[in-house]
């Protein structure tokens, strides 16, 4: 009798293994760098509001102003990534939102501030389309869920360490250096995307996808699409309120100053990490276990949405350190529940339209986000508090499912 011995890996095969670990890494950590920016003038709010004197009202105007700006430009953010392919988009976004970024440090009015968060929102706008639209192309899909599950955790990654050294280093050297310092990582990123990109290869079958034209009429008539976008719009508005005014309710609720911060906010995240993580594997565990891709993505779905509902405990909590476990939760599930709206894209989606269904679908996510950003500063202005957005934040993803299975009765792969 004849043993065959396993035949070793191929070169070629461990070659393109590493170099979508690379793709993934770098697409982690501009994703983290991404939401560093993004998360600094929040953290930073004690130390500018005594500065230049803003109220509850105007720090709400300069989030809104940065969710629209985003939301704008993502109108066209999808056309330029599946015009111009992800090598040159992403680049060019990420070297823009940087220098963006640093401009912070030079601003000396509200005026100007609003300039700096409109042109980083527009750079950064990019950023998801562009990373699932690399997803798409160049991950095989064995590996693509994983991938993407790796991917979404940054954003918590870089909401965990940002508010552990951001407010202790504003407070030792200022907060024009918090702006520079953190601006000038993505030019780093930048360094390593250009020098790691050239040995990407698309994955079989999505050469054709790269670069392609954008078919708009056949986008917006697709269900598909909607279920998405739609998806995205219900339960990103959770995400821009707690990574916006989060800090303000720990500083409202418990009376923790500006070194306090961290540690709590830090809790949250690491939680929101958690969540993307548990998403990642929990999917294809589902489908090993023999569920379908419909029962598989769904099921995901609802257990996650199950678990927000402990947000709005977070009302009720004696001390910072239980409020953070509430509203860690609620990030857990939403983390768990977008890289399942994520993963659900790559699926149903054909890859062609990917960048400008995922970037219609962060517009809806920006607009719903703006709309709660402004309801928070309105509530909190007029005696309301916290209460209704906490209300809101909880009802989101049962909302959600409920959407995504009206649109799609049962999910089916796309060509």
């Amino acid at each position: 009798m004849t043993i065959h011995q396993p035949t070793p890996e191929s070169p070629p095969d461990r070659a393109a293994i590493r170099t979508q670990n690379v793709l993934i890494a770098l697409i982690f950590f501009a994703t983290a760098l991404n939401y560093v920016d993004r998360q600094v003038l929040a953290l930073l709010k004690p130390m500018l509001v005594a500065e230049f004197q803003w109220d509850d009202r105007q720090f709400a105007h300069l989030g809104s102003i940065f969710q629209l700006a985003a939301a704008a430009s993502l109108l066209g953010v999808g056309w330029f990534v599946d015009r111009f392919g992800v090598r040159f988009a992403y680049g060019l976004a990420v070297a823009v939102w940087s220098l963006a970024g640093m401009a912070h440090a030079l601003a000396a009015s509200v005026q100007q501030f609003v300039i700096a968060r409109a042109v980083l929102a527009t750079a950064e706008s990019v950023n998801t389309p562009a990373a699932m639209k690399s997803a798409a192309i160049y991950l095989p899909a064995a590996r693509r869920s994983v991938g993407i599950g790796i991917i979404n955790t940054a954003p918590n990654i870089g909401a965990i360490l940002t508010p552990l050294i951001i407010p202790p280093f504003a407070l030792a050297f200022g907060w024009k250096a918090a702006f520079l310092v953190t601006g000038a990582l993505g030019l780093v990123w930048l360094v390593a995307w250009r020098l790691n990109t050239a040995r990407l290869a698309p994955v079989s079958g999505q050469a054709a996808s790269t670069r392609a034209k954008v078919e708009w009429s056949a986008i917006l008539s697709d269900r598909r699409s909607w279920t998405v976008i739609g998806a995205k719009a219900f339960t990103d508005l959770v995400w821009w309120f707690v990574l916006f005014w989060t800090p303000d309710f720990f500083a409202r609720r418990f009376d923790l100053g500006q070194g306090e911060l961290g540690w709590p906010i830090a809790v949250i995240f690491a939680l929101a990490a958690l969540g993307a993580i548990s998403s990642g594997a929990l999917y294809p565990a589902l489908l090993l276990r023999g569920a379908s891709m419909n029962a598989a993505r769904k099921g995901s779905m609802l257990a996650y949405a199950l678990i927000v509902l402990a947000m709005p405990l977070a009302l009720l909590a004696s001390n910072p350190w239980v409020a953070a476990v509430c509203i860690g939760l609620g990030l857990f599930a939403h983390q768990g529940f977008s890289t399942n709206i994520f993963g659900m894209a790559t699926e149903i989606v054909p890859a062609r339209h990917m960048a400008t269904v995922i970037a219609l679908g962060a517009v809806a996510g920006n607009l719903t986000g703006t709309g709660i950003i402004e309801f928070a500063g309105w509530s909190l202005a007029t005696g309301l508090g916290y209460a209704p957005l906490f209300v809101i934040c909880g009802s989101a993803y049962l909302v959600a499912t409920g959407f995504i299975h009206l649109m799609q009765p049962k999910l089916t792969a796309a060509d």
